[in-house]
């Protein structure tokens, strides 16, 4: 095999392509990137067995062959050389030679015989959709999905797609994000995609261009920009999410989000991971105020706040609240209480494109 390509152009596919490497395993080719070469292109696959990723640039391509290399040290290679083009070498001896300017570097490959084949895909539902929506989807989504292993379907988070609408949705046990969008063409459907594709995605989309996504039984496709991510789908059956959200309050305040995240930041100062303690938010009196003590000392901040019914004390998980209203990408936004013990609901002004559920945390005079 022997090509010569743009050294950027190979670097990002490359590292994008490693997503979908192993760190360490048993089957070292699973360790490596398969590199394939035909008609001036060349092609370039990360798999581990859960998911792939494949990708393809031109190439001026001599001689056509695969091989498998180290995704590590290749990656590394191709981002730390000073020139434009990069020229790729290697024989039946399984020697692959990466010159570039001045510099040459060789490592050994293996033989692609050793690279598991990725499942053949057959889609019987395709989803199109804008990159910056779906990116948009999975950053509003993503930071409620579990990380227990015990609990493998919360992982994921939950497409459902029915009546042409589509909603993402996920959930831990202490926290619940559902975003909502529009979509044409595409039948009704429900699946669960594992958290740590949906990451690589987003990671991934950096302009906005057309994603179409293929669905079978067991895999989904996510095609874009020259990408192919393949990724198997969770099994099980996902929560009854609807049944966790409540449809009349008690209390209910609009909120600038960032005045809300900066009184949380400053409150939370005194909170450590070895010196945790809820945030005590009181909603009274047109006004808002936040307290907590640890072992630290104590903290207070306040600021006015126009409050529509009963008021409220209630307890948070610092981190959970912030994650949530960070996550809204607004300005202001609705936080809608039935008392001190009920989750807060956080919801746009206008819209009902995304709603967002945090359980709150018992404070000590509650237990009295």
């Amino acid at each position: 095999m022997k090509f010569t390509c743009d050294r950027q152009l190979l670097s990002s596919a490359a590292l994008n392509a490693s997503r979908a490497v192993v760190a360490k395993s048993s089957v070292p080719a699973l360790e490596g990137l398969l590199i394939k070469t035909s008609n001036n292109a060349v092609s370039i696959t990360g798999y581990d067995l859960e998911k792939g990723i494949t990708t393809g640039i031109a190439a001026t391509v001599e001689n056509p062959g695969t091989i498998v290399v180290g995704a590590r040290i290749f990656c590394e290679i191709l981002r730390k050389l000073d020139t434009d083009t990069v020229e790729i070498i290697s024989d039946n001896s399984l020697l692959v030679i990466i010159k570039g300017g001045k510099s040459e570097f060789s490592i050994m490959g293996s033989s692609a015989e050793d690279y598991p084949e990725m499942p053949v895909f057959e889609g019987e539902n395709t989803l199109s959709m804008d990159s910056a929506v779906l990116k948009e989807m999975i950053e509003q989504t993503i930071f409620a999905v579990s990380t227990n292993e015990q609990k493998p379907i919360l992982t994921g988070a939950l497409f459902e797609i029915s009546e042409g609408m589509f909603n993402m949705v996920a959930m831990d046990g202490f926290r619940l994000a559902i975003r909502k969008e529009p979509v044409q063409g595409a039948a009704d459907a429900s699946f669960v995609v594992p958290a740590k594709t949906l990451a690589d995605v987003s990671k991934m989309i950096e302009d906005d261009y057309p994603v179409t996504i293929s669905i079978s039984k067991k895999h989904i496709l996510f095609n874009f920009a020259g990408y192919q991510i393949l990724s198997r789908l969770l099994e099980g059956t996902f929560f009854d999410y609807k049944k966790a959200i409540p449809s009349t309050f008690t209390t209910s305040v609009k909120i600038s989000v960032r005045q809300f995240i900066d009184s949380i930041d400053r409150t939370a100062l005194i909170i450590t991971d070895r010196l945790n303690s809820p945030i005590e938010i009181l909603f009274e009196n047109d006004a808002v105020s936040f307290s907590c003590t640890t072992p630290l000392g104590k903290s207070y901040d306040e600021f006015p706040l126009a409050i529509e019914g009963k008021a409220v004390k209630i307890g948070f998980n610092n981190r959970f609240l912030l994650d949530a209203l960070k996550a809204t990408g607004c300005d202001e936004v609705i936080l809608q209480f039935n008392g001190p013990l009920s989750p807060v609901i956080i919801k746009p002004l206008s819209s009902d494109s995304f709603v967002f559920l945090v359980l709150p945390v018992m404070l000590k005079d509650m237990k009295k």
